[in-house]
């Protein structure tokens, strides 16, 4: 089993190297997330070992990289950041496994062989919702067969929302995984986005998919 260690810190990465390898596993290291993402992409890896917190490419960065390109190999996430939104995040953008550090390397043994076992997630190309269809690896939206003209931002905002569909979402989680952003309660960036998505996914179509939930935030799903 061959697996790539994207780690900016030597002293762990030959730490996992080491550990990896008197385990039977074959691991390259990348110390940057530029390179780590470039040899995920162009290699053939059963698993990639990824830090959050890296030079040129953050850990996010080269998940949601790894995704869009089309790859599923599975990612197990290291960081020190512990925080319940964190692992939301990584999990939202594609990550299979979270481990904080510091950990014992048992652990993170025990999780790797579950991980390789488990094998790579299937993808998911087309997210439908009633009459509304999302190609999620082309950016292509539609509604009654019609294309919707998106932008980046709204895409990703409705890809969010569909991906969830029947959860709602608070302006907290939308502002963290679509503008990468604490939201800011006297900021309405999330509201202006959301009337503007309305604008086009709902306004010209009698049926409604996206509603508000007073108080709470917003849900992608059809309502009798």
């Amino acid at each position: 089993m061959h697996i790539l260690v994207i780690e900016d810190q030597a002293k762990t990465a030959a730490y996992l190297c080491k550990g990896l390898s008197e385990n039977g596993f074959i691991a390259d290291v990348a110390d940057n997330g530029d390179d780590g993402l470039r040899l995920a992409t162009t290699a053939a890896y059963d698993l990639v070992i990824l830090d959050v917190m890296l030079p040129r490419r953050d850990g996010w960065s080269v998940i949601e990289g790894l995704r869009r390109s089309g790859c599923q190999t599975p990612v197990l996430v290291l960081t020190a950041r512990d925080a319940v939104e964190d692992r939301v995040k990584g999990l939202e953008l594609g990550a299979d496994d979270y481990l904080v550090k510091p950990f014992a390397f048992s652990e993170l043994l025990a999780r790797v062989r579950s991980l390789l076992r488990r094998g790579p997630a299937p993808q998911v190309e087309i997210v439908q919702i009633g009459d509304l269809e999302i190609d999620l690896l082309r950016h292509r939206a539609l509604r009654t067969g019609r294309r919707l003209d998106l932008t980046p931002k709204e895409f990703a905002l409705l890809s969010l929302l569909a991906r969830r569909a029947g959860d709602v979402l608070s302006r907290t989680v939308i502002a963290e995984q679509v503008w990468d952003m604490n939201f800011d309660s006297d900021t309405n960036v999330v509201d202006v986005a959301i009337r503007r998505l309305r604008r086009k996914v709902d306004d010209p179509f009698v049926l409604k998919l996206i509603h508000t939930v007073r108080g709470i935030g917003y849900v992608l799903e059809v309502r009798d």
